[in-house]
């Protein structure tokens, strides 16, 4: 049977030396490839995080020093609530102006499809903007208005309490698990006001799409190393098979002396250990050779 010749056991051993060691190398190169990917996709996100918070307070100090608003109107935490909304939602001095002047601005982050939002936050919580995509007409259905309706609510969850207060890290990011049910790096940056604390700019990356990068990363290396590892056993046991050919020929002829046969010369063309039994063989033929001609002479 295959399984007891000589070849193929050590075949087996030298291919299970290498899946181990291709296993290990695979497995060194999915983490600093996903450790790169994550890397990437957080620069990207500070990046956009400092990008929003510098352009949305552009665009309120332009409001201020053309007289729109004023920095009282800008800085109210006053918020009125807007009756017939669970969760709630409230108006502020200056909603109504970012309505018209953030909402295109921040739909632009959305551009790239990792994106899952993008939005400008005031120092409690307070979106007065949201995205299009969060911003449809309300249903009057609780589940469908709170993914698509998500404008003008205070979010009072660790994760915007924390960006919100935030006044020193630049691109400040955190795991947020949204309401709606995604998991995502929440990534923000602080809005300053005429030197004032406004708020911050959050991006939130998706992480299905990260897992996803990983899963293809894992799906690729796995293919190479499988392919490698096929490609390597069958040259494995092609080379020793043809290294070890000669011992299947020794082996019969070493049949043929047990049953008398020593006419046959034995040779071998190689210098290692095959070639030094092949010449252990042939003085045993030669031996045997002479002594069954004494035997015969008398």
């Amino acid at each position: 049977m295959i399984k007891n010749r000589i070849g193929f056991k050590i075949a087996l051993i030298i291919n299970c030396a290498l899946f181990i060691i291709l296993m290990a190398g695979a497995l060194f190169i999915y983490k600093q490839e996903t450790a790169v990917i994550k890397r990437s996709l957080q620069d990207k996100g500070r990046l956009a995080s400092i990008i929003g918070a510098k352009g949305v307070s552009r665009i309120i100090e332009e409001a201020v020093d053309n007289g729109v608003l004023s920095l009282a109107d800008v800085l109210d935490t006053e918020y009125i609530e807007i009756q017939g909304f669970d969760p709630p939602k409230y108006h502020t001095k200056y909603d109504w102006y970012l309505d018209k002047a953030i909402l295109s601005f921040e739909d632009d982050f959305l551009k790239e499809s990792d994106i899952l939002y993008a939005v400008a936050m005031d120092i409690n919580g307070y979106v007065p903007t949201h995205n299009t995509r969060y911003n449809k007409p309300p249903t009057g259905d609780r589940e469908k208005d709170l993914t698509g309706n998500r404008s003008k609510r205070i979010y009072k969850d660790p994760i915007a309490k924390n960006a919100g207060a935030n006044e020193q890290a630049v691109g400040l990011m955190q795991v947020y698990s949204r309401d709606t049910g995604e998991m995502v790096w929440d990534i923000s940056t602080p809005v300053f006001v005429k030197g004032k604390h406004w708020g911050c700019f959050r991006i939130g990356f998706d992480l299905e799409t990260v897992n996803k990068l990983e899963k293809n990363l894992m799906l690729y290396l796995g293919s190479i190393m499988l392919i490698t590892i096929l490609f390597i056993m069958i040259i494995t046991f092609a080379l020793i098979n043809k290294a070890l050919a000669p011992l299947v020929e020794f082996t019969k002829i070493a049949s043929e002396l047990a049953d008398g046969n020593v006419d046959t010369k034995i040779e071998s063309k190689t210098q290692d250990e095959i070639g030094r039994l092949a010449d252990v063989l042939e003085r045993l033929r030669i031996s045997l050779k002479a002594a069954m001609e004494r035997l015969s002479r008398r």
